[in-house]
């Protein structure tokens, strides 16, 4: 079983702050992001960012702890790796991506991310309206995506949660330990079967981070859930005022991906009740650092016999 984040120096040359569009290595032990520590170890995914959003790269294991349930665990496995990655993209087809070009700006973006892509990177395309349609299975080919994208063709109403839920669901079969959705769209959700408590449910039950770009207000009450949603996952979601700005938060997200820390730990808590357990994760950089976020999913559910 497994449970399965342009630089500068700074703090005496051992940190780096990686942007958008580039991975800087630091100075940070290599190890490699193997996954066999054991059999109930809880791997958390952890990205830590400076208040100009750069990527924080550089920290070691004795600048984390790390909480469940409000007891500090010992982190036995610490890697700051480029690994691969298995991500679905989530493309809004519905009528409403007509407008400003919204459709145009959303496929360059898309097709940005997969440019920018590992060869051990795999990748499926979910495209939804009213339905949502896996358009293309898995595939490391990212040009196989690219000619899917450009395909898509904008009309009916927009069903974002069954598209997530089915994302999560395709998700389960990607090879690379770390997974990813990323959600593009315009609009509020009108028209689908499952709830975002559902959806929001099915996430925490999964090891997938969830993206999000949406365009600042149109999506209403709908923003909040989105950004419940993906927050529990360790994910982000960004809401630019309009979507010819895609490609900076694209960007960020590639970032993201590529500058992630693993941290596990084995629980102390050995009961196997499938209870949902919270998880905490604290950061004790050295000084001089400015006031860094750190993000990572809120919790996992225990093994239940």
């Amino acid at each position: 079983m497994r449970f399965i984040k342009r630089g500068a120096f700074l703090a005496a040359g051992f940190l780096a702050l990686a942007g958008a569009g580039s991975v800087p290595a630091g100075q940070a032990k290599k190890q490699l992001p193997t996954f066999s520590v054991g059999v109930e170890t809880v791997f958390v995914k952890v990205a830590v960012t400076d208040p100009l959003n750069r990527y924080v790269t550089g920290l070691e294991k004795e600048h984390f702890r790390i909480y469940e349930d409000k007891v500090e665990q010992t982190i036995v496995h610490f890697t700051q790796e480029t690994a691969p990655v298995s991500v679905g993209i989530l493309f809004d087809v519905s009528a409403s991506m007509k407008e400003n070009n919204n459709i145009g700006n959303a496929k360059n973006a898309i097709l940005r991310f997969l440019e920018t892509g590992n060869p051990d990177d795999e990748y499926f395309l979910i495209e939804f309206n009213q339905a949502t349609t896996l358009v293309q299975n898995f595939t490391s080919a990212g040009s196989t995506i690219q000619s899917a994208v450009a395909f898509g063709q904008p009309r009916g109403r927009t069903a974002i949660y069954d598209a997530v839920y089915m994302g999560l669901e395709k998700s389960k079969e990607g090879r690379n330990e770390k997974k990813a959705l990323i959600l593009v769209t315009d609009g509020e959700d009108n028209s689908s079967r499952y709830s975002a408590a559902e959806v929001r449910e099915f996430a925490r039950e999964t090891d997938v981070q969830i993206y999000a770009i949406g365009q600042e207000g149109k999506l209403g009450y709908g923003r909040s859930e989105i950004q419940n949603i993906v927050a529990m996952t360790g994910g982000r979601a960004f809401f630019p005022n309009n979507f010819s700005e895609l490609d900076y938060y694209i960007d960020l997200i590639h970032a993201e991906l590529r500058n992630q820390y693993v941290l596990g730990y084995i629980p102390t808590n050995k009961a196997h009740d499938g209870k949902w357990r919270r998880i905490r994760v604290k950061l004790e950089p050295p000084e001089g650092l400015p006031k860094l976020i750190v993000r990572a999913k809120e919790g996992y559910y225990a093994p239940k016999n």
